[in-house]
């Protein structure tokens, strides 16, 4: 027996519930590969997952968490044995198929990576999907020309998962970085990671009759989408990018196709669940690489499984600052 943070639905009234439980080995989903999980994080749709109503989830019960890292305990597949380490981040783990949220985990071995080196299962879930997401991002702009001495390079959402770690790698990159918070309380905090322009959320968030505004941006990682991203579109340099990365201020796009017509601008779509395998490795990689180990242990808050269904909560009301890293043993 081993404990698993369990999302149960009443199928009279319909709704949810989640709480920690007891579960043994043979209740587990089918795979190739069995975890001993670590750590595990917490992200938005993870809270979608364990709040009322179930969000993602189609069958019950369920045990959420879209990743985790650990040590394979058991294999069938030749790539992993025992006692090595892995990440898994994606493949609708956690929504469709069970979960990091638990003490042990069967997957599939296509949707591992092996742990990089320079890090270990904690700092991998400090990173997490958030940041996983984050390093698609800078690769994607790099890959559409972005260099250091190009300009300033702007974050929206800069406090939370995929913004502080983006922050943090850009910085160590040599950019120069600008912070998106509607939050002022985390100014310090952007700071710290290596932002050297805060811009308040009030200042860009509003949509403008003109489509083209100065020329601002070299680069920008944009966890926001709305009204928000098509102000930035307006914003940014000749042939700059902007990486996509979430929609935290809504789906819509209010925007028009004149920055991609007269600037020749670039919206990148940053996907991280399908990834394919290669540039998964090339993403961890880089990770361990670029992204400075101190201040990612600066954006780190330690939980444990019984506090996953208030964080569930937060998170979806915007008051998780950086990377929630859950113990899943603690």
């Amino acid at each position: 027996m081993f404990d698993a943070l369990m999302v149960t639905k009443d199928e009279e009234s319909g709704k949810t519930s989640a709480a920690v439980t007891q579960i043994e080995l043979d209740q587990l989903p089918a795979g190739e590969v069995t975890v001993a999980v670590e750590y595990s994080t917490v992200n938005y749709k993870d809270g979608l997952c364990i709040g009322p109503g179930g969000g993602l989830v189609r069958n019950y019960p369920h045990i959420p968490g879209i990743d985790f890292a650990g040590t394979v305990e058991a294999s069938d597949d030749d790539r992993y044995k025992p006692r090595d380490k892995v990440v898994l981040t994606g493949w609708r783990v956690g929504e469709a198929h069970w979960g990091g949220y638990s003490q042990k985990a069967r997957v599939r071995a296509d949707w591992l990576v092996p742990l990089p080196k320079g890090l270990d299962t904690r700092q991998a879930m400090a990173v997490g999907t958030a940041g996983f997401t984050a390093m698609l991002a800078v690769m994607a702009l790099e890959d559409h020309g972005l260099k250091t001495g190009h300009g300033p390079v702007l974050v929206t959402g800069a406090a939370g998962g995929v913004g502080s770690v983006a922050v943090a790698i850009l910085a160590a990159l040599g950019h120069e970085v600008a912070g998106v918070t509607g939050r002022p309380e985390t100014s310090d905090y952007l700071k710290a990671l290596g932002a050297s322009q805060i811009v308040a959320r009030d200042e860009i968030n509003e949509t403008v009759k003109r489509p083209l505004e100065g020329e601002t941006w070299a680069g920008c990682i944009d966890a926001v989408g709305g009204a928000m991203l098509a102000r930035v579109l307006g914003q940014m340099k000749y042939s700059a990018s902007v990486a996509a990365v979430g929609l935290a201020g809504g789906a819509a796009l209010p925007a028009t196709v004149i920055p991609f017509l007269l600037r020749g601008v670039n919206l990148l779509g940053i996907d991280s669940v399908m990834q394919p395998y290669d540039n998964r490795l090339r993403a961890w990689e880089r990770v361990a690489k670029d992204l400075p180990m101190a201040k990612l242990e600066d954006m780190v808050v330690p939980a444990t499984l019984k506090d996953l269904p208030q964080l569930g909560k937060d998170i979806l009301n915007g008051q998780v600052r950086g990377r929630v890293v859950v113990d899943v043993n603690g």
